[in-house]
């Protein structure tokens, strides 16, 4: 191998810290053709997962059965520059919103991106992934956590996972209501969401694009009535007109007009707006 490829080869590597991942299209941009990246594997520098995914194997450890989902994660953030993120219940239990919910084993993985790559499917994670897009939003970058690490560093223990704000992650929540996620943990959820911040959520509130999302922030809103509440008004918002069906057997809440299950369509105190 000449000293200028051997170089090259240094340089794409070191871009990689062991244990994380690539795909093809990452090694097509580093000039890394379809043929090094096979004999890159042929001399153990590079692991095909799947096909057009690459892990670099870290010192002594063997041929991993699954692929930690976090890693997976942080490889297409940090390294594969792929716009995705973290979100919905996922995002309020790593922010320590839901301590009494499970996260891992059977518990889906939120993540929300637009081009999320097709490879990421055929994947063998320790969690299944849930992929959604951003169009919940006009502004698809509202509400996202800051990313306090620092985006220019090759060291993976400087990498933070970007994810959803608490403020962002529960409106994504309630957009996979009653399908995909039940009113009974949400509720739970909810009950946590004492710090929330209002103008934060009102920004999130006028972006959303589905009245059915908004109606339903409200009804939690009320019915938990957290200090924040207060500070919301939902006449500013765009509630849409005409009662809106969501669960079968349910009731239709008496202000928000959405059936919802019969325990959550009772109104006591006003909620101050």
């Amino acid at each position: 191998m000449s000293a200028h490829k051997a170089d090259k080869l240094k340089n794409t590597l070191e871009a990689v810290p062991p244990g994380f991942m690539v795909d093809s299209d990452w090694l097509k941009r580093h000039e890394v053709s379809r043929f090094l990246a096979r004999k890159y594997v042929d001399r153990g520098w590079l692991k095909r997962v799947t096909r057009g995914v690459f892990l670099r194997p870290a010192p002594g450890a063997g041929k991993p059965d699954t692929i930690d989902w976090k890693t997976c994660l942080l490889s297409m953030q940090h390294i594969m520059g792929y716009d995705v993120h973290v979100g919905g219940m996922t995002a309020l239990a790593l922010q320590g919103y839901s301590h009494y919910l499970p996260l891992g084993g059977n518990a889906p993985v939120w993540v929300y991106g637009e081009g999320t790559p097709n490879w990421l499917v055929r994947l063998t994670l320790n969690a299944p992934l849930e992929t959604r897009t951003t169009t919940l939003f006009s502004d698809p970058a509202l509400g996202l956590a800051k990313d306090g690490s620092n985006a220019a560093s090759t060291l993976p223990w400087d990498w933070q996972l970007r994810m959803s704000s608490p403020e962002r992650a529960i409106l994504e929540v309630m957009d996979e209501l009653p399908g995909h996620e039940s009113f009974h943990s949400l509720d739970m959820v909810f009950e946590s969401l004492t710090t929330l911040r209002p103008r934060t959520l009102a920004a999130l509130l006028h972006s959303c694009r589905k009245i059915k999302v908004t109606r339903l922030f409200f009804v939690f809103a009320d019915r938990h009535n957290h200090p924040w509440r207060k500070r919301l008004d939902p006449q500013e918002f765009n509630l849409g007109s005409g009662d809106r069906a969501l669960v079968k057997g349910g009731r239709i809440h008496p202000r928000y007009r959405i059936m919802v299950p019969e325990e959550f369509a009772i109104t006591e105190t006003a909620d101050g707006a």
